[in-house]
Formats: C-alpha cells, structure tokens, sequence
C-alpha cells in the first residue's frame, strides 16, 4: 500500500432490526429503544478521494437511487468527513462518491452506512489512526445506527440505538428485502408511533428473550418467530399497503417478516437460497413492491481498501 493513499474505498453493509422495543420520549427528542441489530449483505461503496488544497468537500452518486442522493452538508458522509478533519487537523479537501445500493429511506440505514463508509476512510486517508472509542463517539454524534455499522456482525443496540453490545449468536440467516419507489422518513414514523399510542402506559423497551436465546442456537425458525418492531404499526399506518407485501410474503412461506426499521422496506427471513429465490419471484409478481434485494447475514462491519 502506498504511504499516502490517493483515495480510499469502504464497504459498508446495510441493518436490519431483528428486534426494535420504541420506549418513551425522552427530554432530548430522542425515543429510548432496545434493538437488535444484523449486518447483511447489502452494500454501499464510498470512496473518499484527496483534492486539492482548499478545494472542500464534493459529493457524487451512483446506482438506481442515485439522484435521490444528496450532495451537499445535509449528507452524512460529508459531516463524517468534516467530523474527521477536526479530529485528525486536516483540510477536508476531498470528494466523496457513494455508489448506492442500499435503499435509501428505507430502513436499513443506507445513509449511515455512507457516514461510517466516510468516517473509516477518511481516518485511513489521513492517517488520523483514532482510537475505537473515539470513532464510536463521532459516529453517534451523527446518527443512532452508525456505530453499529463500523463493526457489523449481530449486536444489542440500547439508549437512542447507539450503545453497542457484541450478542452471542450462531448461523448463517437468509433474507429477502421488499423495496420500496418511495422513502419514509424516520422522523415521520416516529411521530406517527407516538400518536397512535396516545394515551397509553409506554414502559422502558427490552429485548426479547425468546430471539436471543434464537440467535445462541442458530435457529432460523425460531428467530423468525421473534421478529418485533415497534415500529411497524406507525409504518403500515403511514403505508397501508406494507401490511399486504407482508402478508404476500407470510403466504409464501417466509420463517418471519416485519418492516424493516422505520420502512417502508420490508423484511423476510427465509430458510434458505431456494426459498429466498422462490419469495422474490413471488414478491417481484405483487405488483407491490419496486425491487427485490436478496441477502444473507450476520456479515462483517465496513472493509477498507486504499489506492
């Protein structure tokens, strides 16, 4: 590898919550959750490139989503770039260009995966070498999910999502992912949960213990049985026509589904290629969906390559 790297390319997987507990609303706007998160095979690339002095940050985009894709400040990636630049006493004299795959507004992150694509590649592109801890606070400065994503793998997510804990769990799990033509933005959802449980006693989110003791078995079938989010009302309540892909998706034989985050996307864990093959075709003839993402998961967190 060259001592100083022109350019630096992450790979950065995308989220699904095998379990999302939405607690009350917390005095900083914040909802407290209780989640469990998995990696899965879905990527998005970043490549960070050095400009010249004084130049700035520049966004570009590739992929099917592409024009939806911002290429100013309100970027994550652009505000990790600046984050680091801060932290490492460099100019942010870079441009970034995501190719994108992960749905964006869709609930599996597509936007922190860039920001922790961007976080790690620009450490590396200016030797900044900060310590794991530290890029762990940078990330939760920008979002509740980023964190999770610099390491990947299946892990317990407390607080606004943020606290990372490593869960114990075994096996290999296929997924089949219902994508949507149209976002749902998180806030949205969120007022949305809140107003439909107007009124009710909401307790302090936990995690199941059924889908934990699921994960330390390897048991697909009975992970799919413990599929939550607390979410998912706010989001069929927003999109009703979520609660029929997911029945299309019940209906052929998926082992658990639930919209995926804050959706639209939607989530199917299957037993293994073949059903997730025969689920997508079934999904893709609904008429209902925009694409079909097939993947499995736990996978690893962000790899780095320089050039």
């Amino acid at each position: 590898m060259p001592q100083f790297a022109k350019s630096v390319t992450a790979t950065v997987p995308a989220k699904v919550n095998l379990a999302l507990g939405v607690g009350p609303l917390r005095a900083d706007g914040y909802h407290e959750l209780a989640t469990v998160y998995q990696a899965v095979g879905l990527y998005d690339e970043i490549t960070v490139s050095r400009r010249s002095a004084g130049s700035g940050i520049t966004i570009s985009a590739a992929g099917p989503d592409a024009e939806s894709v911002p290429i100013d400040r309100t970027n994550l990636a652009w505000q990790a770039a600046e984050l680091v630049s801060s932290q490492a006493d460099a100019e942010p004299d870079v441009h970034i260009h995501i190719d994108k795959r992960i749905p964006i507004a869709g609930g599996m992150a597509g936007g922190s995966a860039d920001a922790a694509g961007a976080l790690l590649a620009c450490d590396v592109l200016w030797r900044a070498s900060l310590p794991r801890e530290q890029m762990a606070e940078l990330a939760s400065e920008l979002g509740s999910d980023i964190p999770f994503l610099l390491y990947g793998g299946t892990a317990i997510g407390t607080g606004r999502g943020e606290n990372i804990t490593s869960a114990m769990a075994r096996g290999s799990y296929h997924w089949v992912f219902a994508v949507s033509d149209r976002g749902l933005p998180t806030p949205k959802v969120y007022a949305e949960c809140d107003r439909l449980r107007t009124g009710s006693q909401v307790g302090e989110p936990t995690v199941p213990p059924s889908l934990m003791e699921a994960l330390l078995a390897g048991d697909p079938i009975r992970v799919g049985e413990s599929l939550v989010n607390d979410l998912q009302p706010a989001a069929i309540s927003l999109r009703p026509e979520l609660d029929l892909v997911l029945e299309i998706g019940n209906d052929a034989g998926a082992l658990g589904s639930l919209v995926s985050g804050s959706g639209p996307t939607c989530a199917f864990l299957v037993a293994d290629e073949e059903a997730a093959l025969d689920l997508a075709v079934s999904l893709s003839a609904s008429g209902l969906c925009s694409g079909v993402e097939r993947a499995t998961g736990p996978v690893g967190g962000a790899k780095l390559k320089e050039s």
